[in-house]
């Protein structure tokens, strides 16, 4: 199969929230084995949607096909988030009608079945975002199962898309925020919090298994648990500081993804500080200027977020932030953009991505009023990144000569490895490269570096002691 691959790779990264890692297909399967295929777009929570569906496969007997032409039917998990997605997600489907004729669609864009069928009416089936039974009983007409009772057996991990050393670990479906460029909640409903203790079992047996980095993700990481009334059972709270408390505890690295800046996010800080949550926060600021913000319809619109990061890097120096940005929002004008690049020179982030405005079909924001030419966009992202580059260049160049540690990606055919600091999630950010002395450490290995050159997004080190 063609995999697809996230364009994720460039420097500088483009942090779209509605991009996931590139999937990684390694089961081989059986002779005369039933066998599916998976493209899986979208966002993280995507890939774990896509993660579970082959997992319940797998556990019915089918293998995983990892082309189009090994498999019996492919399954596309698609996007729906812009219209770009959208575009990206049709042109998938056709490549894998083209390339092997039987398609099951799911995910995000299959909550417009229409959209989807009338560009391809050939597609088996059509189903939404996280309906795995309806894709199981969709796979089951295509391909009927033929499980082998003494070789099929569940791993006990499940079937994973990431390498087995980081995995995420969705803590909650939907989102009960009504932001006016985002479809997100029509698509994928409101706001359902796992029960923590289902989370913390799911996230012992991932730890068990070798997984070193867990990436907490949701739409609203802040909220977790706000539907449930923060219910306690079996001795876990829904509460993110609980939560985090909880998952610091098992000795993996925990990353923490789309945290909203409510005030109760600073009672995540001391975690950070005591080193049981990695000092870094995915926050989707999304703007500064308070009216484009209160045009949006974001919560915490309000929120004196200044402040709040000058507070959280009190209590924890170490702390690094990163956030997406929206420029070219209807009705933004010059002064509201300039308030932007001031603020993001106060802010002095870490890791920042920005895109430009696009209407998505269903969303409130078509509807207002001036909207911002698409020339003038594009020399707004230009400035923007230029500001964003000169901020991360300065704040890397100041790494050099420090000892960090360092999770491993990869080990190329020359040596030279492939790692994230704490600071850099996994193929979004910025990576830390060693380019002698690896034959002793291996993939998923964490492992101490002094730094030796910053460039604009990456870092070069060397081993060193402990």
């Amino acid at each position: 199969m063609a995999e697809y691959i996230a364009p994720m790779s460039q420097n500088p990264p483009n942090l779209r929230p509605d991009l996931a890692p590139r999937a990684r297909l390694t089961d081989t399967p059986r002779a005369g084995q039933p066998t599916i295929g998976m493209v899986s777009l979208g966002c993280p929570k995507a890939l774990v949607d896509s993660e579970r569906i082959l997992t319940r496969l797998r556990a019915e007997g089918y293998g995983i096909s990892p082309d189009y032409t090994g498999a019996d039917a492919v399954i596309v998990n698609t996007c729906g988030f812009l219209d770009s997605a959208k575009a990206e997600s049709l042109e998938a489907i056709g490549e894998a009608l083209a390339e092997n004729g039987r398609v099951i669609v799911t995910g995000c864009l299959g909550a417009e079945p229409e959209y989807i069928t009338g560009v391809h009416p050939r597609v088996l089936a059509v189903t939404g975002p996280h309906q795995y039974e309806q894709v199981l009983d969709a796979v089951h007409l295509a391909v009927p199962p033929s499980p082998d009772p003494f070789i099929d057996l569940l791993p006990a991990s499940g079937v994973r898309l990431t390498p087995r050393h980081y995995s995420y670990l969705k803590i909650s479906e939907g989102c009960n925020h009504k932001c006016k460029f985002c479809i997100i909640p029509d698509m994928r409903g409101k706001l359902q919090s796992r029960p923590a203790h289902a989370v913390i079992r799911e996230a012992e047996k991932l730890v068990e298994s070798g997984v070193k980095e867990l990436l907490v993700i949701s739409q609203d990481t802040s909220a977790y648990g706000v539907d449930i009334r923060h219910a306690e059972e079996r001795g876990h709270r829904a509460h993110i500081t609980d939560l985090a408390r909880d998952l610091g505890s098992l000795g993996a690295w925990v990353r923490l993804h789309y945290v909203y800046p409510y005030p109760h996010v600073r009672d995540l800080i001391p975690l950070m500080a005591e080193g049981l949550v990695l000092p870094y926060l995915d926050i989707p600021f999304q703007h500064a200027h308070p009216e484009v913000l209160r045009r949006m319809a974001r919560p915490a619109a309000a929120a004196k977020t200044l402040d709040e990061i000058a507070a959280w890097r009190r209590d924890c120096p170490e702390i690094a932030l990163r956030s997406t940005f929206i420029v070219g929002y209807p009705g933004e004008a010059e002064a509201e953009f300039q308030t932007l690049l001031d603020w993001l020179d106060e802010a002095q982030l870490d890791r920042v991505g920005c895109f430009q405005y696009e209407n998505v079909a269903g969303a409130r924001s078509n509807a207002l009023a001036d909207h911002v030419a698409p020339e003038v966009k594009q020399e707004r992202w230009d400035r923007f990144m230029e500001k964003a580059q000169a901020i991360s260049e300065a704040k890397l160049a100041a790494k050099v000569g420090q000892r960090m540690e360092v999770i491993v990606d990869e080990i190329d055919a020359d040596g030279i490895a492939t790692c994230r600091t704490k600071a850099d999630a996994p193929e979004i950010d910025g990576n830390l490269f060693i380019d002698e002395g690896t034959e002793g450490i291996a993939v998923g290995d964490i492992v101490s570096v002094v730094v030796d050159e910053a460039g604009e997004y990456d870092l070069w080190g060397r081993l060193g002691d402990g």
